[in-house]
Parts: structure tokens; sequence; C-alpha cells
């Protein structure tokens, strides 16, 4: 089996091989029953793949869906203009470097569909190209932006945080201004800027990123492991010597448990890119943490005095933390549920409260590593040692080393 870790292209997937989740009912069902969406989704759980698999859809590649759930729902095909944005590079502390990346994306998007390269500003430049793209080809367009927010996660702390925030505030209006040209839009992120344009000013943009009929439009269910992983689940049950079920039940503890929306029970999902390392490897180490945390999170836990330890055992919050900006000064757990270290356990509808937890092992064992040297005289690259050596000594009783 050929995993696809790392890999965001649903083309490249599909022509060379490797094993896909299939998702296409969900983006037939977006296609055909809205206009704008917003989702937000922890990094590194399937976003950007989800973005390409919309982009070959409209673009009308019906070859590429062969076999797949929307085959048999989907009877037109029709291909449409499709503008595409992806956040996801990008050196964001350069004050100019913004800018930049917008002038080339919407660059190789008027190269693609023969449109006169333009020198205007950003925003002026992305109205005039969905206006020519309408007029050339008699169809209206589709705008797909992958990680929204990734220029302000990355400069939360810089001095041109808020010049960011106006130029993609400039950008984002076109998506409501100029919506009789438009089809479809489609936009991920992390978490929610509410100064930034998209939740600000777009009333007509559907947030589904806690609605339990998408709940699984990324991450992978207990039934998507048997299907597509029954061999791989397998080939870890051997190597580590557990039965098939025994392994089936240390992924989930290491990598399952996350919920998205108020219906927890039945809807958890698992981290892939730390399942899909899990079963390439057939190990169980922690994956998702070793590409990066960012270090607003720690910095934002550190500033607000959090105890470690409460966020295992479980937080209350309340629905309306979940609509304030992540520049707000309220609550942090709902940021930290959107970064997906933490997740819904639990919601009582009776007051209202939303309860967050740490999703699995991975997660609450890695936040220790982090967490720890704010709390400890320890330096982070020791943190996994302190704690061992920690552990020993009070199994061996001996108080005085411990402490």
């Amino acid at each position: 089996m050929k995993f696809p870790i790392g890999l965001q292209s649903f083309s490249e997937i599909i022509e060379e091989g490797y094993a896909y989740v299939d998702k296409t009912e969900y983006v037939y069902k977006l296609a055909t029953t809205g206009k704008f969406y917003f989702l937000s989704r922890p990094r590194r759980f399937g976003k950007s793949l989800l973005v390409s698999t919309l982009r070959s859809y409209f673009q009308g590649k019906k070859e590429l869906f062969k076999g797949l759930a929307i085959d048999k729902l989907e009877t037109k095909w029709e291909e449409y203009p499709v503008l595409y944005f992806s956040f996801n590079t990008g050196d964001y502390t350069k004050p100019d470097r913004l800018e930049e990346v917008i002038q080339d994306m919407l660059k190789d998007n008027e190269i693609e569909y023969g449109i006169p390269e333009s020198t205007q500003s950003s925003d002026l430049r992305f109205k005039n190209l969905i206006q020519q793209l309408y007029k050339k080809t008699g169809k209206k367009v589709v705008i797909l932006v992958d990680e929204y927010d990734k220029p302000l996660l990355s400069t939360v702390d810089e001095p041109h945080h808020n010049d960011y925030r106006a130029i993609l505030k400039a950008f984002y209006s076109n998506l409501k201004t100029q919506d009789e040209y438009i089809r479809f839009g489609f936009l991920t992120g992390v978490t929610k800027f509410s100064h930034v344009s998209i939740f600000s000013d777009l009333n007509n943009l559907k947030n589904i990123s806690m609605s339990a009929e998408y709940a699984s439009i990324c991450g992978i269910t207990e039934d998507e492991i048997t299907k597509y992983f029954h061999e791989a689940v397998e080939k870890l049950a051997v190597k580590k010597g557990f039965s098939y079920d025994e392994a089936r039940a240390l992924l989930k503890k290491n990598y399952d448990g996350y919920h998205f929306g108020e219906e927890s029970e039945g809807y958890g999902v698992y981290n892939p890119f730390s399942l899909l390392n899990a079963l390439a490897d057939s190990s169980l180490n922690y994956y998702w943490f070793e590409t990066g945390t960012p270090t607003f999170i720690t910095k934002l836990i550190a500033e607000r005095n959090i105890d470690p330890v409460s966020l295992g055992d479980g937080i209350q919050v309340e629905r309306c933390d979940f609509d304030c900006g992540m520049e707000s000064e309220s609550s942090i757990y709902p940021l930290l549920y959107q970064s997906g270290y933490l997740t819904i356990k639990g919601y009582d509808r009776d007051t209202d409260f939303y309860t967050l937890a740490y999703p699995n092992i991975e997660v609450s064992k890695s936040m220790t590593d982090i967490l720890l040297p704010r709390f400890a005289n320890v330096e982070k690259v020791n943190s996994g040692i302190f704690v061992g050596n920690f552990r020993a000594a009070l199994n061996r009783n001996n108080l005085d080393e411990a402490m």
C-alpha cells in the first residue's frame, strides 16, 4: 500500500495509486446544496486535499473520480474556471511578503486562463480577474482558498500583523462584492479572525466547522480504517506482537478522539496525518507534534496561566466563545480546540456548554513536553528525560531524588 503522507494533490494520489479515503460524497453535497462555505480544522488534517478534490471536481475531471462515491451521484460534470489560492507557504515574518504571495498567485491564475496580467493592488486585481474570467468563459467562477489564516497565525506577535489583516480584508471582500460572477466559494483555515472581512462582512458564508453532517469530512473514521486499512493494521499487529484488536485499540488511544460538533458521540475521527504515518511505519510514534507547534499557542497558555492538568480533566466553554475571533481577549480554549490541542468531549443542551479536553494520548503526552518547561526548571529539549527520571524516582519511593 502506498500511503499519501504529505501529499495534498487529489489528482496525484489517484493517478499514482496512493490510498485514498473516499470523501467525494461530501464534495457533491457541498457543490449542490450551497454556494459559500468555511471549514475550520486543525493543521495536517486533510483540508488541503479536500480543496484539491473540489478543484478537480469543478474542473470537470470526471476520469479521476471513477469508482468513487461521486461517480454515482454526478451526471453533468460541468467545467468551471477555478481560482485557487493557497497560503500554506511563505515566510510571513517579512512585512511585504503577503502582498508578494497574493500577487504571485494572481499572476499564476491569469497565466493559466490567458488573462492579461494586471499591475493593480491585490484586491483590485482579484476583482478584475473574476470579472474577466466570467466574460471570457461565460461561466461563473469557482474560488478555493486554502489556509486563509496562515499569514495571520504566523504574525500574531509581529508589528505588521494589522497591516496583513487589512490586506486580507480588502482581498476577501471580493467574495461578496463579486457574488454575481461566482459559482462556488470554499475557504479553509484553523481559526477565525473576526476583523477579517470573510467573517465581519460576508453574511452569506456558511460555517460548517461544527456541523454534524460534515463532522468527518476530514479525518478518518473507524469504519474507514476497516474499509481501507485492514491489512496495514494487521501488519502493525504482527510487527508489535499484538492481536488485530489490540492494535486497533492502541491506534484509537493514540490518534482517535477528535469531535467537531455537538454530537460528540459517534462522530469521532482519527488524526489522518498521525494515523497514516503510524500505519506506514508500523509504529506508534507521535507524528503530529513533530511537524511543529506554533509558538503563539504556548505563549498564550503561559500568559493566561493555564494549568496543563486542567486541560486533560476537561474545561467547560460557552457556545458564544466559539464565535469570538482569536484576537479577542475572551477564552483561549476554543482556539486550542480549533488548533487541535483540545476537542469536544461533551455537550449539555440545558446550559449550552461544551466540555473540551485532550483528544488522545499523542496530544496529551506532547503537550506535557511543550508545557513542562514553563512550569518546571528544565529545558524543553530535556523535558522527556526529566519526566522519565521523575517517574522512576517516584517508583523507587525516593522522594528526595524526585523533588
